[in-house]
C-alpha cells in the first residue's frame, strides 16, 4: 500500500495532462468532419496533414518559430553568463540580502516589469523588435538561473577553491576552472528550465511585440476568435509549439533529473 499511494497520486496528475496532449496531437491529424463529430473522436480513421500544410501556407510560421528560438537562446545564454558568476558570488560571500532580492524578483509577477520596459522601448524606438523582447525575457531567466545555481555553489566545499588559489589561480580562475565544472548538472537543469520559461512566455511579446517580432505563443493565441475556433490549424500550431520543448526535455532527461535531484539533495 505504501508503494501504491504515490503511484495513484502521480497518476491523478499525469493522466489528465497526457490525455489532453494526446487529444491535441490527434486532433491535428483529424479531418474537419471528425473534429466536429459528437461524441468526439480521439483518433482519425483517415489521418491528414492538411492542417499543418495550411498553417505553413497562410502565415509565416517558420519566421515566428525563428523569433521564439532567437529570443529563447539569447535570453538563456545572457542569463547564464550573468547568473553563474552572480550565483557564485552570492553563495561564496554569503550575500543574503542580495539573494533575497533575487528571490523577490523571481516571485514578482512578470506584468510588473511591463510598464518601465514599455517606456524604455518607446523612448529608444525599439517597438516591434526582438531586442526589447529578449531583454524582457532576461528578467525571467536570470533570477531563475541564479536561484537554482546558488544551491549548487553553496554545496561545494570552499577547500577546492582554496587549493586552486594555493596553486596560483586567481578568484576568476578558481570559479571558471574549478567551481563551474563541478556544477554541470545544475547548469544543464537551469538552462533547460530557463529556456522553457522563455519559450512559453506570452505576455511580453503580446504587449511589446509586433508582426516582425511575433513569437509562437502569441501566434497560437491569435488563431483564436470569439466567433469561431478553427480547431484543426490551432491543434497543429499548438503541437508544433510543444514539440521542441518535449524533444529537448526527453533528449536531456538524464541530465535534467540529475541536476534537479542533486539540487534537492544539496538544498
Amino acid at each position: 500500500m505504501a508503494h501504491v499511494l504515490p503511484l495513484l497520486v502521480s497518476a491523478f496528475f499525469i493522466v489528465p495532462i497526457v490525455f489532453v496532449f494526446y487529444w491535441m496531437v490527434s486532433m491535428s491529424f483529424q479531418t474537419q468532419v471528425e473534429i466536429s463529430a459528437s461524441p468526439p473522436t480521439f483518433w482519425s480513421a483517415q489521418p491528414t496533414t492538411e492542417w499543418y500544410s495550411q498553417l505553413m501556407r497562410r502565415m509565416p510560421f517558420l519566421q515566428y518559430t525563428w523569433n521564439s528560438l532567437v529570443v529563447g537562446v539569447c535570453a538563456t545564454t545572457i542569463g547564464l553568463a550573468i547568473g553563474l558568476p552572480a550565483a557564485y558570488a552570492i553563495a561564496r560571500w554569503r550575500l543574503t540580502k542580495l539573494s533575497t532580492l533575487f528571490l523577490i524578483t523571481r516571485i514578482t509577477p512578470a506584468i510588473s516589469f511591463l510598464i518601465p520596459w514599455y517606456i524604455i522601448a518607446k523612448r529608444l524606438d525599439l517597438g516591434d523588435s526582438l531586442v526589447i523582447i529578449t531583454l524582457l525575457h532576461i528578467t525571467i531567466t536570470l533570477p531563475l538561473i541564479i536561484w537554482i545555481m546558488i544551491g549548487f555553489f553553496e554545496a561545494l566545499p570552499p577547500d577546492l577553491e582554496q587549493a586552486a588559489t594555493v596553486d596560483g589561480c586567481n578568484a576568476w580562475q578558481s570559479f571558471a576552472l574549478v567551481a563551474v565544472p563541478l556544477v554541470k548538472p545544475g547548469i544543464v537543469a537551469a538552462v533547460i528550465l530557463a529556456f522553457i520559461q522563455s519559450w512559453n512566455n506570452f505576455l511580453f511579446a503580446a504587449v511589446l511585440g509586433g508582426p516582425g517580432s511575433q513569437t509562437l505563443p502569441v501566434t497560437v493565441y491569435g488563431m483564436l476568435s470569439f466567433e469561431q475556433a478553427n480547431w484543426g490549424p490551432l491543434a497543429a500550431a499548438a503541437t508544433l509549439v510543444c514539440l521542441p520543448v518535449i524533444v529537448g526535455t526527453i533528449f536531456f532527461q538524464r541530465q535534467l533529473v540529475e541536476g534537479l535531484t542533486a539540487g534537492a539533495m544539496k538544498g
